[in-house]
């Protein structure tokens, strides 16, 4: 069962409720500030989780990631699927709050993230050695 922010959760109410007193005309700045809070909101949740990673690395209770062994596909197909899954009760909402241009804002950033997802190759777990006496951060 997923994990549930109630913070973020009073967000969207928040943003619905005001959507209802002011009306259509400011749809779209209120869904693109809703928006900024949720990628604020994954964006802390990651750093969180990349820097306790880090902290079990460097303990040694955690092995620092290998490349190769399919550990790749497994990431970007958790990506895929929880965006998936993100993407129902999001598409919910948009719809029957701003029809059919926010259904499609909504499938625009699923699919944006997604496709950054699967373009960036960075993985923070592994040392840097592009510098020029080849030495890792």
């Amino acid at each position: 069962m997923a994990t549930h922010d109630p913070d973020l959760r009073k967000e969207l109410d928040a943003t619905l409720q005001t959507r209802k007193e002011l009306g259509p005309e400011y749809e779209s700045e209120l869904l693109e500030s809703f928006l900024e809070k949720l990628d604020a909101n994954v964006d802390r949740r990651v750093r969180r989780q990349l820097a306790e990673q880090q902290i079990q690395v460097a303990r040694g209770t955690l092995p620092p990631r290998r490349t190769g062994h399919g550990r790749e596909f497994w990431e970007r197909f958790g990506v895929a699927a929880l965006s998936l899954l993100l993407a129902i009760p999001l598409s919910t909402v948009a719809a029957v709050h701003t029809g059919l241009p926010g259904l499609l804002v909504t499938w625009a950033g699923i699919v944006g993230v997604n496709a950054a997802h699967g373009t960036v190759r960075w993985n923070p777990l592994r040392p840097r050695t592009d510098r020029r006496d080849g030495a890792a951060d």
